[in-house]
This record gives C-alpha cells, sequence and structure tokens, in this order.
C-alpha cells in the first residue's frame, strides 16, 4: 500500500515537472556554453556563464569533459570569468583570468597566477615556443575631451570633435584604440618583459570596434610573427568604409606587411594550417557591402599567392579552419534555415555538406582525430557541445549543462512552411507551435521580423527573441526567411540592399497571409514584433498592413530615415542599403520606403522599446514613433532602457524586457 502510494507521488512530480513551460526567470537560469579547446589526450575544455538575478551580473567558470563522453568536472571557481584555456607541454592548463594569466593542473587543482602586469592584458595568448605573450590593451592617442585641451579645466566633461565617428555602437570616441603587443615571458617564474607596441602611433583598432577580439590577431607557429585584422582607416575614411585588412608583423625586423592588400572589403579571422604552410582568413570583395558573399581565401606565404576556394559556391561562410592533418578546410555556412558544417579540398575545389538537420552547427571548438567538436542549438534548445564523426556527420551530445530543465519541459513543434511569395519564389517560414498545441483550437499568432536586414532565421536560441519561450505563452511564431537573408544563394541576399520597403515586406506579408488560412489561427489576434530592420519592418507593417494586425512591438527600429542617416554611426551601411537622403538616386528608400510618411494609415496598438546608449539606430527613432503613436490617440507604450544599446544585455533589465512584451500582448491580442 506504501509503495502504490509513493510510486502515485513520484509518479505525480514527473508529470508535472514534464508539464513545465519556458519563462523568461527559467531562461535566464540556463547555462551558457561557449568551447575553448580540445587537449591533446582528448579532454575537451569549455566554459559556461551563468546569470544571478538578484545581483544582476555573471559569473563564467571553465569545465573539462572526456571527449568519449562522461562526467564534467568544474576547474575553477574564482568569481567572474576565466577564458582563454591553452594546455602547456607540461599539461597543465593557462588561462586568463581578471587581465592576468594563471596555471593550474588539468584537473584545476593548484591554480596560481602567473603575470601581475600593471593594468591586466586582454585577449592574452602565449606563443607556441611559450616565450612570448601576445595580448591587446587601449592605448590613449588623441585628444577628446575638455581638460586634454584645457588642462585648467578639470572638471569640464566637454567632449569635442572634428571628424566623423565620433562614436560607435554604445561608446563615445574618447581618443583611445586598441592595439596589439608582445613581450618576452618567462614560462618559469612567469615575468613578463617590457611590452611592445606593434601598432605604435597608428590611430587604428585591433581588435576590430565594437565586438572584435582575440580572433584578431594570432601567432604564426613558429612564434616569430603576429598576424592581425585592422582596418586602418581613420575619420570619416573609417565611417565609410568596411575595407579590413590582413597584416603580418615580423618580430625580428619590426616590418609589417599587408597580406590582403587589393581585396577591398572585409578580410577577417584568420587562422594558420597546422603546419604552417598556408593561411585562411574570410574575405568579402566590396568595400561598404557588409553583408557581401563572404569567401574563404587561402594565402600561401612561400609564393604570397592568393586563391578563393568558394568563389563559385552559391553561399556565405561564417567560419573557417583547417582540419588536423590540414588536408581540408571545414566551415559553417547557413543553408535554407539552418547553419551547417561544410569541408572543401583546394586541390578538388569540391565542397561537402557534413552535417544535415533542423540545428545551427555554429562554433568549432576543436578536432581530434575523425572527430570535431562543435556547439550546437536548435530553437528548443540552448548551444551545447557535441561531437561530429567528420566521415558520416552523424552528432553526439556531449555537454548536458541544461538537460536538467529541458527534460523538465514542454517542447515546441517546430516545422519548416514553404509560400509562394508574391513574386513566385519559395519562401521558407519556420513555424514554432505552443507545446501543448491543439489543431483544434485557435491560437494568436505573432509574425516574426528579423534584424540585420541580412542576418539568418536559422535555428538559432536567443536569449531575448526566443521562440520557445513565445510559444510557451500560447502563441504561434511564424518567422520568415525572407529576402535579404543568407543561406538561399547569394542574389537573395543581396535583393533587400535599397528595396527594404519592397519585397523583403511583401514576403512577411506573404508568409502570414498563407499561414492564416490554417483553421487553427485566429486571424483576428495577429501581431507583427522585430528589432532593428525586424523593428523597421514593424513599423512599415503598421502603415500598409490593411488591418490584418492587432497589434505591433518594436524594438530599435528605424522609424524616419532621413534622421536615422543623420545619427547612425557606420555610414558604409548605410550607404549601401539606403544612400544619403540627399542624393535623387535614393529618393525612393526615402518616399516609399520610409515608415515615418505612412504614419496615416497607423490605427493598432504599438509597443516601442529604445535603448538610451544605441547608437546604430539612436533614440530619437524610438521617441519619434512614440509621440506619433500618441499623438494620433492610439494605445502605445515606450519601453526606454537608459543604459541600454541595440541588445539588452543586463539580466534584470531583459526580464523587465521579457515581462513587459508578454504583458503588451495580453492586454492588446
Amino acid at each position: 500500500m506504501h509503495k502504490s502510494l509513493l510510486l502515485a507521488g513520484i509518479l505525480f512530480i514527473q508529470n508535472s515537472m514534464a508539464q513545465q513551460k519556458m519563462s523568461p526567470e527559467l531562461l535566464w537560469q540556463l547555462g551558457r556554453v561557449s568551447g575553448e579547446t580540445v587537449t591533446a589526450d582528448g579532454t575537451v575544455l569549455y566554459g559556461v556563464s551563468r546569470y544571478d538575478l538578484k545581483e544582476n551580473k555573471s559569473e563564467r567558470n571553465l569545465y573539462g569533459i572526456p571527449l568519449g563522453g562522461g562526467t564534467a568536472k568544474q576547474l575553477t571557481t574564482s568569481p567572474g570569468a576565466e577564458s582563454g584555456a591553452q594546455v602547456l607541454p607540461n599539461g597543465r592548463i593557462l588561462y586568463s583570468y581578471k587581465g592576468q594569466l594563471w596555471e593550474m593542473d588539468k584537473d584545476g587543482g593548484n591554480p596560481v597566477q602567473r603575470t601581475n602586469v600593471e593594468g591586466g592584458m586582454q585577449n592574452i595568448r602565449i606563443s607556441p615556443k611559450g616565450t612570448h605573450l601576445l595580448f591587446s590593451n587601449e592605448v590613449k592617442l588623441e585628444k577628446v575631451s575638455g581638460e586634454d585641451f584645457h588642462k585648467d579645466l578639470p572638471k569640464s566633461n566637454a567632449q569635442i570633435y572634428t571628424s566623423l565617428n565620433y562614436r560607435h555602437w554604445d561608446t563615445w570616441e574618447d581618443g583611445k584604440y586598441n592595439h596589439v603587443f608582445y613581450a618576452t615571458y618567462d614560462v618559469h617564474t612567469g615575468k613578463v618583459g617590457e611590452p611592445q607596441d606593434i601598432m605604435k602611433g597608428e590611430l587604428f583598432d585591433c581588435p576590430q570596434m565594437p565586438f572584435g577580439g582575440g580572433e584578431d590577431f594570432i601567432w604564426d607557429p613558429t612564434g616569430t610573427q603576429i598576424i592581425y585584422v585592422s582596418k586602418k582607416k581613420h575619420g570619416k575614411d573609417y565611417a565609410i568604409s568596411t575595407n579590413t585588412d590582413i597584416y603580418r608583423y615580423t618580430l625580428a625586423s619590426g616590418q609589417t606587411e599587408n597580406l590582403s592588400e587589393g581585396l577591398n572589403g572585409y578580410d577577417v579571422q584568420p587562422v594558420f594550417s597546422p603546419d604552417g604552410s598556408k593561411l585562411l582568413w574570410l574575405s568579402m570583395a566590396r568595400d561598404g557591402f557588409e553583408a557581401d558573399k563572404n569567401d574563404i581565401i587561402r594565402y600561401d606565404p612561400a609564393t604570397k599567392t592568393r586563391i578563393n576556394l568558394t568563389k563559385d559556391w552559391d553561399g556565405t561562410v561564417s567560419s573557417a579552419r583547417f582540419s588536423n592533418d590540414g588536408k581540408k578546410i571545414q566551415f559553417l555556412a547557413v543553408i535554407k534555415g539552418t547553419e551547417q558544417l561544410f569541408e572543401t579540398s583546394e586541390q578538388k575545389a569540391e565542397i561537402r555538406q557534413v552535417t544535415k538537420g533542423q540545428f545551427d552547427i555554429n562554433g568549432f571548438v576543436g578536432q581530434h582525430g575523425n572527430t570535431l567538436v562543435v556547439t550546437r542549438a536548435d530553437m528548443n534548445h540552448a548551444a551545447e557541445l557535441y561531437t561530429v564523426d567528420l566521415k558520416s556527420g552523424a552528432l553526439k551530445q556531449l555537454s548536458t549543462v541544461n538537460d536538467n530543465v529541458y527534460n523538465s519541459l514542454q517542447l515546441s513543434k517546430v516545422q519548416e512552411r514553404w509560400t509562394k511569395a508574391s513574386d513566385g519564389k519559395d519562401l521558407l517560414s519556420w513555424i514554432i507551435y505552443p507545446p501543448d498545441f491543439d489543431p483544434a483550437k485557435k491560437y494568436p499568432t505573432l509574425l516574426y521580423c528579423q534584424g540585420g536586414p541580412q542576418s539568418a532565421v536559422s535555428q538559432f536560441y536567443s536569449y531575448r527573441w526566443n521562440f520557445q519561450l513565445m510559444a510557451a505563452q500560447g502563441y504561434i511564431v511564424v518567422a520568415p526567411n525572407r529576402r535579404g537573408m543568407p543561406g538561399h544563394g547569394v542574389k537573395w541576399n543581396e535583393d533587400i540592399s535599397k528595396d527594404w520597403g519592397g519585397q523583403a515586406i511583401r514576403d512577411y506579408l506573404a508568409a502570414i497571409d498563407d499561414m492564416s488560412k490554417e483553421p487553427y489561427v485566429d486571424k483576428s489576434r495577429l501581431g507583427a514584433v522585430g528589432a532593428s530592420y525586424g523593428g523597421y519592418s514593424v513599423y512599415m507593417l503598421a502603415g500598409v498592413h490593411k488591418d490584418r494586425f492587432k497589434t505591433f512591438i518594436a524594438h530599435d527600429g528605424l522609424f524616419d530615415l532621413r534622421s536615422w542617416y543623420g545619427t547612425t554611426e557606420e555610414l558604409w551601411f548605410a550607404n549601401w542599403d539606403i544612400g544619403a537622403y540627399w542624393d535623387k538616386n535614393n529618393e525612393k528608400s526615402y518616399a516609399e520606403f520610409n515608415p515615418s510618411n505612412l504614419v496615416n494609415n497607423w490605427n493598432r496598438p504599438i509597443m516601442i522599446v529604445q535603448g538610451g546608449i544605441d547608437f546604430r539606430v539612436g533614440i530619437e527613432q524610438g521617441l519619434q514613433a512614440f509621440q506619433v503613436a500618441q499623438l494620433k490617440g492610439l494605445k502605445s507604450k515606450l519601453l526606454y532602457f537608459p543604459e541600454e544599446n541595440h541588445w539588452v544585455l543586463s539580466a534584470q533589465n531583459a526580464i523587465v524586457w521579457q515581462r513587459e512584451f508578454f504583458n503588451w500582448l495580453t492586454e492588446t491580442l
């Protein structure tokens, strides 16, 4: 009798857990997994970041797990963030913590601080022979502040500029530049020699602003040369150009050489072959087009020749690396709404898709034998480590950081749906259903509008625009791969430039109209939501939707293209995709594709979200849209984050964002 009661209780608990649905708070409890490296003995090192909502901060620790699977071991426990794990010849692990190098046993034991460099170091790497360190730091090179110019006025907070690019992303220029340094290093004592600035006096950055990191500079396999990425332009020239180059600095001579001379777009992500005989990087051909086709360039240092290995392939590459034997080049690319692993050989110039499935392979960790370790995610699961059999493409989950959460969740059904667009082309949309979906019922439905505009709607897992979370609140989500996204050929990707309010908006309407034919979609309860270009799309749809939608949410969207062009910072993007408003060749963009020209048609509730330090889409965009909605008497709300940029990065602000997002939908949909 007691055993029966106990069993019933266990079943009740299990069933209760199985009924759990994703919530904003649960989403932010997930561990965020990112790879570090694979050791020679087959241990996979990786990091897990966790957020403390109460303290409103995160902590990242290092872990190790056997390549063949097994129990993961936490290697670090110090508050803060450990990263940059490298294995020393003696088997000890070198890593970066609070700007200094630390060393520990491979099981995490005996951690010891190895350096004590004043001011700390960023993006630290030890040379192949262990004799030098490579790192980055900021260097003050220009006068900007009032005090810089007027020493007798130290309390002035004035900023003085005479050229463009006076601010970028979320930061005002302060006269400091990221530079690359190297210094001698004694592995026995931890003594660091006098740092040498390889960009001394240059008004250029490496790592690149605003998102560059340690991937922007590397040692060559001999430890005698440094390869680094920099856009060596300044002021207005910097603001209108994407011409970023690959440079080689030789320690012995102190000389720098431009390896990508004549390549006019982005050149980034340099990687050496294991034997150092070849170098590859990713390259875009056209200056000013930040979403140009990304190709793999293979460079031969001996002959100083370059070969474009993917020039005839109708796709764009996300990242690339050499296989451990140097015979293959492995790369990631978006294809038909997913990001997959590919490989090519320069000898045969053939491209093979290694993995297939409803997921994203979104990062390399390392290779051991015929096994590649990657990070993988899908719309129901945050990133975890997986192994890939390079012959068969078979994947096997390695880390299980969030399995305890997902095993207790009802997961959403995610399906691809193909629609005929207005021009007859096939349009892919991802449809995400509520976890307890019943086709006999009717559901409110959200059209998700992606930003970019040339970024993919793949099987990504976002901690803000999280489809699993939206569906768990009872909404069907429609996420189209509209014009402008990679994964459907180069032309499809490029077609959105100078046509922001044209075919891409018609694609959105075609997708939602097609989905609305389903009996379980409540056509009277449709909403449109999105950020950045997605926010622009929401503003456009509010002016052309002809009563399709009942409510709108726009986050950091472009509302008025004239004022946006006058305040945004990366003008190469604005010039390529829209163009200057005083140029008559761009009249169509500013007349037909400008949301502020269509506000007479606004007739539905709208919530507007705006970051106070978003310099990509300035604060005036959200304020103008909210003011229009208020003056027109529409139910409207402004959600303003004074210290957030184009994203929402603070944990507590993110929870506010989620709660207000769903509160608005509850009120208006």
